[in-house]
Order: structure tokens, then sequence, then C-alpha cells
């Protein structure tokens, strides 16, 4: 059946089902065709890529609206944003520089022949992870990487990028436009590097999606916990990685596993009023066991060769939690091996913090008051709220009333995510009442 025939069928007006194809086009698709463009116009005419990818979704919207969805809407939209680019090369009237050229390639394709279909899939993900090695090039920012990623991979708007690290538009709009003229200036190619440099590179793309995956699975700030359309690009393009030979990698699929089994337990993570719910307090049975079959698997793959990386052991403390039955059959044991191995691999203070919380569950909440008291750094999280969120968990348990209302009061000053601060002041609230009453 052809996808005009589909959309006929499901009741739904045409500007509705036209409307919501092109946004799942431009969501998912913008990548895609961006790699594909990128490939035959050149990295120098990115920002060219963008606007005629935009212009050809704007242009679906309205031809789609009125003819229904043709039978191929990727070719469709390839050979529209193919002919955009064509005229805009045409009228720069560039007769100095390359551009004639690239005119005259990309004039003898056949615009099907970058649609997004079976038949291109393989040179599709390949155009997708040069346009990734690219947007995670080491002369940018880890700042930087991250936002041209959303921009050009994941087709976020510049008002969705702003909201979600929240900042002005026009900081955005400056830093992207800052970001594409060092790549030109750099002459960075289209490529995906070879030998040592590719094992660089693949760390700092995976830093990047690391980077990305967080900020969706824990908002720095703002009314919203979640942002797991953050967490879902991550995954998407962290599978482009461990889908290709060039730069699939242990480290690869146990970031890969680490992503899948965190947003795995999104749906228990905050309760109906959007408060934060805490590990013990989650209903597994909403888990979802698919994303944990995925991520076991990529964690088995990830265990090919003898390096282990701060990926792995994260993906395992993540494993853990996700296959023990119940909160009470968790095995801390190996959590806290797995956080001492951690430390001795990354010693940071948040590392140290969740060591202490795991010593906590094995040999008490003074034991781990004790270790946060013995942290090397723990001045360099007095002015995070997660220290004294601990602090007054560790005070709760202890029925310290009065020094966990302390420290959650403490908490709820730093904290700047809603259902967080929801969370710290409904504990601020029972450990005052106790504390008045003892």
């Amino acid at each position: 059946m052809s996808a005009a025939r589909e959309s006929e069928s499901d009741g739904l007006p045409p500007s509705v089902r036209v409307s919501g194809v092109v946004e799942h086009f431009f969501r998912h698709e913008t990548g895609r065709l961006h790699g594909a463009l990128t490939r035959r116009l050149g990295i120098h005419n990115l920002s060219l890529v963008e606007d005629v990818t935009q212009e050809a979704m704007l242009r679906a919207l309205r031809t789609w609206s009125i003819g229904g969805l043709p039978a191929n809407p990727s070719a469709w939209i390839t050979r529209v944003a193919t002919n955009l680019a064509l005229d805009a090369l045409r009228h720069q009237q560039m007769a100095l520089t390359k551009e004639p050229s690239i005119i005259t390639h990309v004039e003898q394709l056949h615009p099907e022949a970058v649609a997004i279909g079976a038949s291109a899939d393989c040179q599709i993900r390949d155009d997708e992870l040069r346009l990734l090695f690219v947007c995670c090039h080491p002369i940018l920012s880890p700042d930087a990487q991250v936002v041209l990623a959303l921009k050009v991979l994941c087709g976020f708007s510049t008002a969705e990028i702003a909201r979600a690290f929240l900042v002005n538009e026009a900081a955005i709009e400056k830093q992207i436009t800052r970001t594409k003229q060092r790549i030109r200036e750099a002459g960075v190619g289209f490529e995906i590097p070879e030998d040592a440099v590719l094992t660089d590179r693949v760390d700092g793309v995976l830093g990047t999606l690391y980077l990305l995956f967080n900020e969706g699975y824990k908002a720095s700030a703002g009314e919203r916990l979640l942002r797991e359309e953050l967490c879902q690009e991550a995954i998407r393009l962290a599978s482009l990685l461990v889908a290709h030979p060039a730069s699939q990698s242990p480290r690869s699929h146990a970031l890969l596993a680490l992503m899948l089994l965190m947003s795995a337990r999104f749906p228990s993570r905050v309760n109906e009023d959007g408060a934060l719910l805490r590990l013990d307090d989650q209903d597994r049975s909403k888990w979802d066991h698919a994303l944990i079959h995925q991520g076991l698997f990529h964690l088995a793959k990830s265990a090919h060769g003898s390096a282990l990386s701060e990926y792995h052991l994260q993906a395992g403390i993540a494993a853990c939690h996700c296959t023990a039955q119940d909160y009470a059959s968790t095995d801390w044991a190996r959590i806290l091996r797995q956080y001492d191995d951690l430390y001795r691999l990354k010693p940071t203070p948040i590392v140290a913090l969740n060591r202490a919380v795991a010593i906590a569950h094995l040999h008490g909440p003074q034991a781990g008051l004790a270790a946060i008291a013995a942290m090397p750094e723990r001045a360099r999280l007095e002015t995070h709220y997660l220290l004294h969120a601990v602090i007054g968990e560790l005070h709760w348990r202890l029925d310290d009333h009065r020094g966990a209302a302390e420290s959650f009061r403490r908490a709820l000053h730093l904290s700047q995510v809603g259902p967080e601060q929801i969370h710290l002041a409904r504990m601020l609230e029972r450990s005052a009442e106790r504390s008045s009453v003892d």
C-alpha cells in the first residue's frame, strides 16, 4: 500500500496527517538528508544544506496539504532540497570557486539515489556518521559539539536548543555561527577518520553523546527533570556508531548499553504529581524491559577486548539495578566494587559521592556519612544540591531529623529542577515535623 493510500485510511484530517509526516521527517530524517547533501556540496556549504532542507520541509507541508502524500516522501523531499541547492549555487555566481563543478556534479545525480530508503541505507549511515565526526571535531568545545549535533543531526530548532540549555536563542545562534566558521577556517573534512586518529576522535564523539544523554536524563535546570527527546537522539547517534565497522568498539557498545539501561527506568522516575521518585520508591513493573534486554545485549558486546572504560563500569552499575528483582535484592556489594574501580579510573567528587551512597546501603548510613566526610574534594560539591540531598537522606535514616532538615533546606536552596525541588520540599517538611516532635 502506498503512503498516500495509507494516509487516506487513518481517519485524520489531511492537514494533521501531513503536518505529522513532515514533523517526523524533520525530527528523524534531517540528519540523514543533511549528511547526503553535505557529501555532495561540501562541509563549507553546511549552512546552505540546512537552509534548503528546511525550505524543502516547508514546501512539503504546503504541497502535500493540497495534493496528498507522495508514494515516496523521502525521495520527494530529497529532490526538492537538491534542486533548491542547485538554484542557490547558481545565483551565487562564484565563478572563481569550485561551485560550478559542484553544480555539474549534483546535476548529474538522480535525486532518488540519495533518497532515504533501503537501497541507500549503508551510504546514508556513512553520511550521518561523517557529519557526526564533523560535529564532534576536537577543535570545538564540548558545548559547541553538543549544540551543533542537535542542530544539524537531530533537527532541533534554535529555540528548542535554547530551551534545553536555558539560554536565549541569540546566544545559540551566535554559537552555531562561530562553530561553523571555525569548521570552515580549519578545513575540517567530511570523513570518517582512520587508524590512530579514529580512536581519539571516537572518544570525543562518545564524550559528546554522553553529555547529550546526561542533559536529557537529568536536566540541569527547569521544570522538567527528563528531556527524553535528548536521550532518544543520543541513543540514535550511538546506534550509528556501533552499527558501522569503522567506529564500533567495546566503548561504543558500553555507552549505548548505559543509555538503554538508564532510559528503561524513565516511566517510573517521577510520580503523577511530577515529583522525583527515589529508586526504592519506583514501580519496577513500569520499567521498559525491552530496553533492558537491548542494554544487556550491548553490555555483553562491550566485553570484547581488555580495555575497561568508565562507560563499561557505569553500564555495569546500571545493569545491577535493572536486573535486581526488587530494591531489597540489589547487589550493593557488586555496585560498590564497580564504584571503587570507577573512582580509580575517574576520581571525581560525583563518583566519590555515589560511592558513598553504595557504602551506606552496604554498611549503614553512618558509614556513608564517614565516606562523604573523607572525600578528598568535597569542597567542590558544596554548591551542588546533590551533596546536601544525600547527606539529608543519610541523617533521615539515622533518625537525626534536625540534621536532615538542615541538609534538605540547603539542597532545596541549590536545586534548579522542578521535580527535585518538589521532592526536597516534601523531605524538608517531614524532617521539620519530626524534629519538632523530637
